[in-house]
């Protein structure tokens, strides 16, 4: 059993992304039941055989007060797609604040972005338009939804329908 499964709350937003396991171990113990099949897989027993969930929905609601995506290194990178923001290069990355901190500069999402070790020297302590860089797009703060649908590793099309609201 290998793959991923999109697992969605009773209100049918998306959880999280979970194993092949866990999301028919939830199937199997009726605590979830099964919206979509993954095409040309099933899981087979001695003498029954399963269809494997590609998308699963909970029965019960699971209340989660904060369900934003934490600002990290890795998710920085993930958000800028491992390419430096001023050249398009994805080698030996690195984050940048677009506002120094020296000069007020916060650690934020919008303050943050990936650069290469090259342009991060180049810009230095200045603004990029002092340091004559230009930023391919502006910084964000990424919704957990977006998170899911654009970072997930393996975008399943059956998914599709569950992430494109």
């Amino acid at each position: 059993m290998k793959g991923s499964v999109l697992l969605l709350n009773q209100d049918y937003q998306p959880l999280t992304i979970c194993s092949m396991e866990r999301a028919f171990l939830l199937v199997f113990l009726n605590k979830a039941e099964l919206l979509t099949e993954a095409e040309n897989e099933e899981i087979r027993t001695v003498n029954k055989s399963f269809p494997c969930p590609a998308v699963i929905r909970l029965y019960r609601y699971i209340n989660l007060p904060y369900r934003g995506v934490v600002l990290t290194r890795q998710n920085v990178f993930k958000r800028d797609k491992f390419l430096c923001q001023y050249c398009g290069s994805p080698k030996n990355l690195t984050l940048d604040h677009v506002i120094p901190r020296s000069k007020g500069g916060k650690t934020s999402w919008v303050n943050l972005v990936t650069a290469c070790q090259p342009c991060n020297t180049r810009k230095g302590d200045r603004r990029p338009h002092e340091a004559n860089l230009k930023l391919q797009q502006p910084p964000r703060r990424p919704t957990y939804l977006m998170f899911l649908r654009d970072h997930s590793g393996s975008m399943r099309k059956e998914w599709q329908p569950f992430l494109n609201y």
